[in-house]
């Protein structure tokens, strides 16, 4: 019966487990549990084919428990219940490590039919997810795991993998090189993709002689990891911004081609819209309807074309002055406004429009500002509560400079 290489392969001892040195190094927290046999509930986080698995079972070979494995893409409530109807039987006298493999899949009802067993102890649980778990996973069964971040193997690690996975063919040192880097941290991929080199290459005196020409063939496009409904859609258009935020455009224009790559189009087009107004705001206002233009050209032509518009863009906005003013003025009014109390509108300020309103002392007593120089007339606009609360503070750019010396000067010559 056939079996993967990978499966094959897969490590049977910690030290055999490439990456994940932060957790499973020398002192590692998690090899110290492992190694100390006192299993508790845990949630490992991370993306596909780095580890996850493997180290569960490791976890499981630990304890004297009956080990039940559930992919929660594909199980359902009955296999669930019959797991915990082999509590206290023969079948699992000392209880079940459970490990639950792509945690998110199962809904809120679903997670809560294991509570109960978790909480008296008779099942331990291992979860795995590839999504963000504090978003995921039921907050009860959260609060009673530890979570354990795996992080993707980096490409002087996966060669280890590569090397172990390609045994004793014929190859170039090169093509260890090319699988390393184009597996993007997923050991299962560059696992994969060595056996379909060794399978497909030339075998002489017994040996797989490898030719860098298919890893070339086989590979095509880059393995960039990308799900545009998962986290790595967030932490990309969250590095985005942040790289254009930081006003380096060679970081900028990198992950908006990892989000071009993923053909995300719209997504980059509502970002760099939203970055124009918070990042750059009022530095560079003008930014905002030559980066709308663009974008609506992008969204005409669509890709590949629209590249070229989304890097102008993008290096316009990168390179442009900053100032996050009217973003931080808004946010503290709001805030304001759900935790304070604010007070009523001003009696001068009301609607004044109505027969009736001069009874009520409503615009009786306004000044009207372009009956004045400059358009310009001192008077309270926030209610009294809030009368002397600030919340823009001009930026430390040209234009506000502008417009704060402009100010300073009028308001200076008012009473």
């Amino acid at each position: 019966m056939y079996k993967p290489l990978a499966d094959i392969l897969r490590p049977t001892t910690l030290d055999d487990v490439v990456g994940q040195t932060h957790i499973l190094g020398k002192n590692g927290i998690l090899r110290r549990v492992i190694e100390s046999g006192s299993i508790s509930n845990m949630i490992f986080y991370g993306p596909s084919g780095i580890g996850k698995t493997t180290v569960a079972r490791m976890v499981a070979n630990k304890t004297n428990r009956k080990f039940e494995y559930l992919n929660a893409t594909t199980a359902n409530t009955a296999d669930v219940k019959k797991i915990l109807e082999s509590l206290d039987t023969f079948l699992a006298p000392n209880g079940v490590l459970l490990y639950l493999d792509e945690i998110q899949y199962f809904n809120k009802k679903q997670q809560q039919s294991l509570l109960e067993f978790i909480e008296n102890g008779k099942i331990i649980l291992i979860a795995s997810t590839t999504e963000n778990p504090y978003f995921y996973v039921y907050s009860a069964i959260l609060s009673r795991s530890v979570v354990y971040e795996f992080k993707p193997i980096s490409a002087s690690e996966m060669k280890i993998a590569v090397k172990r996975a390609l045994g004793d063919s014929v190859y170039e040192e090169k093509t260890v090189d090319y699988v390393a880097n184009f597996s993007n941290g997923d050991v299962r991929r560059a696992i994969n993709l060595c056996e379909t080199l060794i399978n497909t290459a030339k075998i002489v005196d017994n040996k797989a002689h490898i030719e860098f020409s298919d890893v070339e063939m086989i590979t095509g496009n880059s393995g960039v990891r990308y799900d545009k409904n998962g986290d790595e859609h967030y932490n990309t258009l969250s590095a985005f911004q942040k790289s254009i935020r930081g006003s380096d455009a060679q970081a900028s224009i990198h992950y908006l081609a990892r989000l071009i790559k993923a053909g995300d189009l719209k997504s980059i087009c509502r970002r760099l819209l939203v970055i124009a107004a918070e990042d750059i705001g009022l530095a560079y206002p003008q930014s905002f309807p030559v980066v709308k233009s663009l974008v609506d050209g992008a969204l005409m032509v669509g890709l590949p074309e629209a590249r070229i518009l989304l890097s102008e863009a993008t290096i316009l906005l990168a390179t442009a002055p900053k100032s996050d003013s009217a973003y931080t003025a808004i946010d503290m009014a709001l805030n304001d406004i759900d935790k304070n109390d604010v007070g009523d509108i001003p009696k001068h300020l009301k609607d004044s429009h109505y027969l009736g309103a001069a009874k009520l002392g409503n615009g009786t007593t306004y000044k009207y500002p372009h009956a004045y120089e400059n358009s310009y007339v001192k008077q309270q606009y926030l209610p009294n509560e809030i009368k002397d609360r600030v919340y823009y503070e001009y930026g430390n750019n040209k234009i506000e400079k502008l417009a704060k010396d402009y100010f300073d000067k009028i308001k200076g010559e008012k009473n």
